[in-house]
């Protein structure tokens, strides 16, 4: 008896993106929620028509690309930009339209706001189409990994110890400066002062971060993702994470909240059960 045989890679198909979607696929959900958005009245920079240059994106594609990516669970925008070459549900929703990662990244990041009246819409849309009941509300939290290295976390205690390291070895140059003047060594003096120059530059970049640190009121601030904080994320194991909560409507298990915070305690609407 023969395996199951596929067909041949060089047979000629004839076959359209809208043949590959099912009728009731989410994509098409999507695609005519966003259709009907005035994404002005939401805050969202549009982009115009230009008669000259090289034609810009219609801010909707981004938008239906972040929807798909939160369906999906996918927040990375070089991971949704590969979903654009290679996902066919992607392809029709796009109508095989595939901007680059710098692209898709840039329009979370000029539209925060928008993003978030964008959400709250939605939510209102899934109340009003009686598919959340507002009565249980379940919440839960996980810890995301940052991009920021733990070298790049500061809180207080952090910095002076820096501050003090600094210090000590600016008294340990000055003090082998002084030796080896009266000695006219002159390369050895050259290669201190060198190193002294570096520790003063370096005490400015702390004391610049301890600046930061007191205006902020926080107990700790990150230089690369500026929300991210040490947190707690397995047992003693502490990485600089994102601590996003989410609250899910029991009567479908849709999302009707999220949230990001930097610290341990609860969302500020954590035990809520009825949302009217």
């Amino acid at each position: 008896m023969q395996h199951i045989i596929g067909i041949s890679r060089q047979q000629m198909r004839f076959s359209s993106l809208e043949d590959a979607i099912a009728p009731d696929n989410q994509v098409r959900f999507i695609d005519a929620f966003v259709a009907f958005l005035d994404l002005r009245k939401l805050g969202f920079a549009v982009n115009s028509i230009k008669a000259e240059g090289r034609p810009s994106y219609d801010t909707k594609v981004f938008l239906k690309i972040y929807l798909y990516g939160y369906l999906g669970g996918l927040r990375s925008s070089r991971k949704l930009e590969k979903e654009c070459f290679r996902n066919i549900e992607m392809q029709w929703l796009l109508e095989d339209i595939r901007p680059n990662y710098h692209s898709i990244s840039d329009f979370r990041k000029n539209n925060p706001v928008a993003l978030k009246n964008l959400f709250r819409l939605f939510v209102c849309f899934l109340k009003d189409a009686d598919l959340i009941a507002g009565e249980t509300i379940a919440i839960d939290g996980t810890k995301s990994r940052a991009h920021n290295s733990k070298k790049a976390n500061f809180n207080q205690k952090k910095i002076d110890k820096h501050l003090e390291y600094i210090e000590t070895k600016t008294q340990e140059y000055l003090d082998a400066l002084a030796e080896n003047d009266s000695k006219e060594n002159q390369p050895k003096i050259q290669n201190i002062q060198q190193k002294l120059e570096r520790l003063k530059q370096n005490k400015f970049r702390y004391e610049l971060l301890e600046e930061k640190l007191q205006a902020s009121g926080e107990p700790q601030i990150s230089t690369t993702d500026s929300d991210a904080r040490a947190l707690l994320v397995q047992g003693q194991v502490v990485e600089i994470s994102f601590n996003m909560q989410v609250a899910v409507d029991a009567k479908h298990n849709l999302v009707v909240a999220t949230h990001t915070i930097n610290i341990m305690t609860a969302a500020p609407w954590r035990n809520t059960t009825n949302h009217g």
